[in-house]
């Protein structure tokens, strides 16, 4: 994984949507992060937490959302990044 500084204590998390296989590792491992898209069922960045309405970039949060890891772990595909 590609790591950029973004700031002290904070990090911007992505998915490649297009390559998402619906799984749902990320959105059970990670539920403050990711949700399950209504609409074509992929996972996507829950919507409080976008960056300019994009489902797969978030804004700038906080690393204490450990979480984020996991589910990047967990991802069969690994189709999730994360930037510190």
């Amino acid at each position: 994984m590609r790591c950029q500084q973004i700031g002290d204590g904070v990090m911007q998390v992505s998915i490649d949507r297009s390559q998402c296989v619906s799984c749902g590792s990320c959105w059970e491992a990670c539920p403050a992060l990711f949700v399950q898209n209504d609409e074509d069922s992929f996972s996507q960045i829950v919507p409080e937490l976008q960056e300019n309405n994009d489902l797969g970039k978030s804004v700038a949060i906080p690393d204490s959302i450990s979480c984020a890891q996991e589910a990047a772990d967990a991802c069969p595909v690994t189709i999730i990044t994360i930037s510190e």
